[in-house]
């Protein structure tokens, strides 16, 4: 499903318009993607959490070249789905 697809049945389900479910689904983005910049977490009970994993720094072997790389500290964002939601894609 694409995004304009997403767009249509938001505005079609919750009787508003596509100007309006797009609104809707911006705001979304940009309230998950704000708390998981501080580090936070959005929990949405049953479909599943968003958090942020914080990845050690570390040293990887390049399989071609046999020669060691070292890959920095990180932060990573991670989805966990929930129980109906996996139900749901069973």
């Amino acid at each position: 499903m694409k995004r304009a697809e997403l767009l249509a049945a938001i505005a079609r389900d919750a009787g508003i318009s596509k100007a309006e479910a797009d609104k809707a689904l911006r705001s979304f983005t940009f309230h998950v993607t704000r708390a998981m910049k501080r580090g936070g977490r959005v929990s949405l009970v049953g479909f599943g959490v968003f958090t942020v994993v914080d990845r050690k720094a570390r040293t990887v072997r390049n399989p071609q070249t046999g020669k060691e790389i070292k890959v920095p500290a990180s932060r990573q964002p991670k989805f966990r789905p929930g129980l109906h939601f996996k139900r749901a894609v069973r």
